[in-house]
């Protein structure tokens, strides 16, 4: 323990770290401080009290014990003596904690021991900023997945966008094949009970007639028949289903095929560019996702390489995480998540029942100290390197990002300034991890047999598919990522 040399001469104060990055601060009031902090509350305490035949604030000493109690009184007097006390030692000290200081024992047992007029000591507990170190800051070996261009993409992508971009004929004149959009009417049961379906039926849905997008064995059913034909055809619900009433079970599906059409891709040609893009030639189209899609791989494998550096970074921090930053941390996840929903048109109060929230504070908790160690882990590797971001990159970057803001009065500038400096130094840092350390590639993964096609949770046991993609001009149904490369 530390004692210090306190600014009046009166207070003495003692400080002691604390595990969990917390620290305890003991407190000396002296007797005399405590007897005129009692005169005080008394002082207080008598400007409120009402008594027949006394004027306001001249009630007697021996009247006003007895009308208030001594315990009120001193109750009163120590919770204004710690108030003080508490601020007066943080200053002396120079304490920046991290939330509320509390007393390390119950505010009653304090309560017992305050006498006025004599000694009284206190501990206050509080977090404070962790001091993160590293064992070691360079020299690191790493292991990132890499992310390949794929010329292939292109091809598919057009593709994609081909298949929006197509009109639907209607057709008669064969049965239904592969690729073709049915119209169709079923009725499911269990093959087990005999029971309906829940949500197994439908008297007209839409099917793209492709392998994957229902539960195995509906499209090959439909596969042949002609309008206006009705099949029983037989299904296995996948042990995976999302709903675990079907999961695993048989089921026969009674199936119409009400109408049938087949999809006219247009051609692939300068016209077709120009409908599904802002480009003048196919050429240009192709070269133009090429473009991309190298950028988006790139992009990507550096993602992966940052995210393996960090990994390794991490492992070599030394700190510990005060109660308070995690909390902080878990509430600002919460709040992104509430916003994401909010985004999307639903009532966040409603969904976000006091159980709901309990529930988040504890699944988001992981989440939480993970970006805290990474962001005390980059601190303290800026502090040990000596790396900081420069004022001209800073207001470069500023007005850069000011250009592209539609309304830069709505925005608080020291809040950007503050975010686009901490941006800047990341990625000055993840550099400088790059030049100082070794990341190699992981090899690729033996390929894996294709998954089925298993329908989202719909709520139902239907073979149906939980969610259809929305068509768009240009649209291509790239995965995530990918959607800058749309035609």
């Amino acid at each position: 323990m530390s004692p210090a040399a306190s600014t009046e001469a009166n207070l003495r104060v003692t400080t002691s770290p604390r595990p969990g990055s917390r620290l305890a601060v003991e407190v000396a009031v002296p007797a005399g401080r405590s007897q005129k902090s009692y005169e005080a509350a008394l002082e207080k305490l008598s400007r409120s009290v009402k008594l027949p035949g006394f004027r306001k604030g001249r009630v007697p000493r021996p009247v006003l014990l007895q009308q208030i109690g001594p315990l009120r009184i001193r109750a009163t007097a120590l919770e204004d003596l710690v108030d003080a006390v508490v601020r007066e030692a943080m200053q002396q000290e120079a304490i920046e904690a991290i939330g509320r200081p509390e007393l390390n024992e119950a505010f009653e047992r304090v309560l017992e021991r305050f006498t006025p007029g004599e000694e009284l000591t206190i501990t206050l507990e509080m977090d404070v900023e962790p001091t993160p170190t590293l064992r070691s800051t360079k020299g690191f070996k790493a292991e990132a997945e890499p992310v390949p261009f794929d010329p292939a993409r292109v091809d598919e992508l057009i593709e994609q966008s081909r298949r929006q971009l197509a009109t639907l004929v209607p057709v008669e004149d064969r049965p239904a094949a592969e690729g073709d959009v049915a119209q169709i009417a079923f009725r499911g049961t269990f093959v087990d009970t005999g029971e309906a379906i829940e949500g197994g039926s439908s008297e007209g849905m839409e099917v793209e007639l492709e392998e994957g997008r229902m539960i195995p064995g509906f499209v090959a059913g439909i596969i042949g028949m002609a309008v206006g034909d009705s099949r029983d055809v037989s299904c296995r619900f996948p042990d995976s289903y999302p709903q675990e009433q079907a999961a695993g079970r048989e089921a026969l599906f009674a199936i119409t095929l009400l109408e049938l059409k087949a999809r006219e891709l247009p051609a692939l040609d300068d016209a077709f560019a120009q409908q599904a893009s802002d480009k003048p030639t196919l050429a240009e189209l192709r070269a133009d996702l090429e473009t991309r899609l190298r950028e988006d791989a790139e992009r990507r494998h550096r993602a992966n390489r940052h995210e393996a550096l960090l990994t390794v970074l991490v492992e070599e921090l030394e700190v510990e995480l005060p109660e308070t930053l995690i909390q902080q941390e878990v509430r600002n996840l919460i709040e992104q998540t509430a916003g994401q929903i909010s985004q999307q048109g639903m009532d966040v109060k409603k969904l976000f029942t006091p159980d709901l929230v309990r529930s988040l504070m504890d699944t988001s908790r992981p989440e939480a100290e993970q970006r805290l160690r990474r962001s005390l882990a980059l601190k303290a590797l800026a502090a040990a390197e000596a790396i900081e971001v420069a004022a001209a990159d800073l207001e470069a970057r500023l007005a850069e990002i000011r250009k592209g803001l539609s309304d830069s009065a709505a925005i608080d500038p020291e809040r950007l300034r503050l975010a686009v400096a901490e941006d800047l130094l990341k990625e000055k840092l993840l550099e400088w991890l790059e030049a100082n350390s070794t990341i190699t590639d992981k090899a690729p993964d033996a390929e894996e047999a294709p998954a089925e096609g298993v329908p989202e949770a719909t709520g139902e046991a239907s073979p149906k598919p939980a969610k259809a993609a929305k068509a768009k001009k240009g649209a291509t149904g790239a995965e995530a990522r990918e959607e800058d490369a749309q035609p």
